[in-house]
């Protein structure tokens, strides 16, 4: 009987309650989770790497489900074959998500036809949380405590504290 893996791909810079959400239904869905923890090109991270991995590693700890934590600087593809996942776990906010994801499924099956990508559509009450706006809620010395538990909440907030708040 073989294994079956999905890897759920993500800066998780910060984690938040939405990828929480889709990380507790993503490990329903296969036996082995694995959450991959890249640097998006296009993002400026909060977090290094090693400090996204730790805090994600916390928050699922009490996740039920058979989940690995592991960083990748690869082509997801080339990540999820090396991982032995027969699918990527996505989140979906809303209809922007889906034109972004749309084109992405487009040319990861191009890359590798054998691996499936699965939507989840994110609760309703956690659709509209975003890593990068609760980073900027966080520099502009918002609360966030809506859109991320309080380990995490406390995380940030001492990052910000540290390179220091916009508008002070």
């Amino acid at each position: 009987m073989s294994i079956r893996t999905g890897v759920y791909p993500g800066t998780f810079d910060p984690v938040t309650l939405g990828h929480m959400d889709i990380i507790r239904r993503g490990a329903k869905l296969v036996d082995r989770l694995v959450i991959g923890v890249t640097t998006n090109p296009s993002k400026s991270p909060m977090f290094t790497v090693q400090e996204r991995m730790e805090m994600v590693q916390r928050e699922v700890a009490g996740v039920e489900g058979e989940i690995h934590v592991v960083g990748f600087d690869s082509l997801l593809m080339d990540f999820a074959e090396r991982e032995g996942a027969g699918m990527i776990v996505r989140g979906l906010r809303g209809g922007g998500d889906f034109e972004y994801e749309f084109q992405m499924v487009g040319m990861n099956q191009q890359l590798n036809s054998r691996i499936e990508t699965v939507f989840l559509m994110a609760d309703v009450a956690l659709q509209p949380i975003a890593s990068r706006w609760v980073k900027e809620i966080a520099m502009y010395g918002g609360d966030i405590h809506k859109f991320v538990t309080e380990p995490v909440n406390r995380d940030v907030v001492a990052r910000v504290n540290l390179i220091g708040r916009k508008g002070s």
